[in-house]
């Protein structure tokens, strides 16, 4: 096995190019190469398995997952970093890399990674998640139509608190109830800001998330989806409310509640999983009100 070189040829690389990290980008490279480690020990792929590294960047964590035995793929929209990284990883390890912007707009992949994903075999996603696009992308990979078997990302502390939320508590909303209905969420570790270069001015955290088995049905998925985004663009109002809107009137908005057992004031922030498929069984958000 190749040995792996220090951080420290790696930051000699990109100071030699005159590189310097790009806050627009969300620029922040995890450089603690026991944490990387341990990133990479969390996610726990086999040998060979297909993984998609999101924000490539430096390629720290790159080299860790091909000396793991990951068949990687790894994207990066920084043209400045991409020949940089490549000449780094060479002796490491065979790795495609595809410059782009993971997501086409907020709700679709980019076209060249949907071109790259496996059909036929179950693949992970493994990345520190620029900050911008983490939770966005999350949601998307989750209803993809290919979606990872594991997920495990590093993410500001807030969004992993988001993605691992209870209902009643402020975290609970759109993105923890999307990945929930179809991964179990754990937040393995904290990560400081003094491990990252340039420093962030707050914490993050590796969420790991695994597919749900028996999957859940896609068009009951889809419903609940359709009433989340309909409930939490109104979250400030009661149910009986927004139900009135859903449902076509307050009568029939407060007879699908009484059946339901639930009070015409309660938010959808307090709503279980179960009860928001109850509620959803029950409603078509995707119809016009009335």
């Amino acid at each position: 096995m190749t040995r792996r070189p220090p951080f420290a040829t790696f930051r000699a690389a990109l100071d030699a190019a005159g590189f310097r990290p790009s806050r627009r980008l969300g620029q922040n490279f995890l450089l603690d190469e026991n944490m990387v480690r341990a990133i990479v020990r969390d996610a726990a792929f086999e040998p060979g398995a297909f993984v998609l590294e999101v924000g490539a960047g430096c390629g720290f964590l790159s080299l860790h997952l091909l000396d793991a035995g990951a068949d990687l793929v790894c994207v990066e929209i920084d043209e400045r970093l991409l020949p940089i990284v490549k000449d780094l990883l060479a002796p490491h390890g065979a790795a495609r890399f595809l410059h782009c912007d993971a997501l086409a707009g907020k709700h679709a992949l980019a076209p060249e990674i949907e071109a790259v994903l496996p059909a036929d075999r179950p693949w992970h996603l493994v990345s520190n998640l620029p900050y911008s696009i983490s939770g966005p992308l999350l949601a998307v990979l989750a209803g993809h139509d290919r979606p990872p078997r594991t997920m495990t990302v590093l993410v500001q502390k807030e969004v992993a608190g988001r993605i691992a939320g209870h209902p009643g508590t402020p975290a609970w909303g759109p993105l923890s109830i999307r990945l929930q209905l179809r991964y179990r969420p754990q937040v393995v570790r904290t990560v400081p800001p003094g491990l990252f270069w340039p420093r962030p001015a707050v914490d993050s955290a590796v969420v790991r998330l695994e597919r749900l088995v028996p999957e859940g049905d896609p068009v009951e998925l889809a419903r609940v989806d359709r009433l989340v985004g309909e409930l939490f663009s109104s979250r400030r109002q009661s149910l009986g409310r927004v139900l009135t809107r859903l449902a076509g009137g307050r009568e029939q908005a407060l007879a699908i509640l009484a059946d339901l057992g639930l009070e015409p004031d309660r938010r959808a922030e307090t709503l279980e999983l179960p009860l928001l498929g109850a509620l959803s069984r029950r409603l078509d958000p995707g119809r016009s009100p009335g």
